[in-house]
């Protein structure tokens, strides 16, 4: 009779654990961000973020790499490949990234739709942020690789997949600085670019 609560409790834990470190890390961006608002990117240290968000600077480091990922990280990738896992599979790749991309801003809730913005103004103005962006594009090309490969039935290594990648990171680069800064007109833009590409990019 006692088996059921001993075989639960390391499930109840995991679970634990998990938000507590969700807890975490929002806490750290929401008081960075509160931060730059009142003193300015450049002015804001690592120490006074952890300090803020009740951490030691070695637990910042933990949950964000650098500064700049305090602003780039979020979590609006990981919405957007979950829920390009559950595509149909008859969509082109294509098809199923730009499915997926409106069904993660739709589940966005508007305190999360605020800082997204924040985060996409932040990374407009600010030139230590759209530096590190080079090292988060490289990373996103992996992430979409493995998400199509999946889909595809392919490896992740494959030329066609790579390149269908790297395209997809180019057009989302291209929709970003024509989007100036504003969060909405980077998704229009962005699925515009996607339904080019899909097209062949007639001109």
């Amino acid at each position: 009779m006692n088996a059921l609560p001993d075989q639960q409790a390391p499930v109840a834990r995991q679970g634990l654990r998990e938000r507590k470190k969700a807890r975490t890390r929002a806490a750290i961006r929401e008081h960075a961000f509160r931060l730059f608002r009142e003193q300015g990117y450049d002015a804001t240290t690592v120490e006074q973020i952890a300090d803020a968000a009740e951490v030691s600077p070695s637990t910042f480091f933990r949950y964000v790499p650098t500064k700049e990922d305090v602003v780039l990280q979020d979590d609006m990738d990981m919405a957007w490949f979950d829920a390009l896992k559950v595509q149909p599979a008859g969509l082109s790749p294509i098809a199923a990234l730009r499915a997926a991309m409106w069904t993660a801003f739709a589940g966005l809730s508007s305190d999360e739709m605020a800082n997204a913005r924040e985060s996409v103004q932040l990374s407009m103005r600010t030139p230590a942020v759209r530096a590190r962006m080079l090292e988060e594009l490289a990373r996103t090309i992996g992430l979409i690789s493995q998400a199509v490969a999946e889909r595809a039935g392919r490896d992740p290594s494959d030329v066609a997949v790579q390149t269908l990648a790297g395209a997809v990171v180019g057009v989302a680069v291209t929709a970003w600085f024509a989007a100036d800064g504003e969060l909405e007109k980077f998704g229009q833009n962005f699925d515009q670019g996607l339904e080019l590409l899909e097209a062949g990019l007639p001109l």
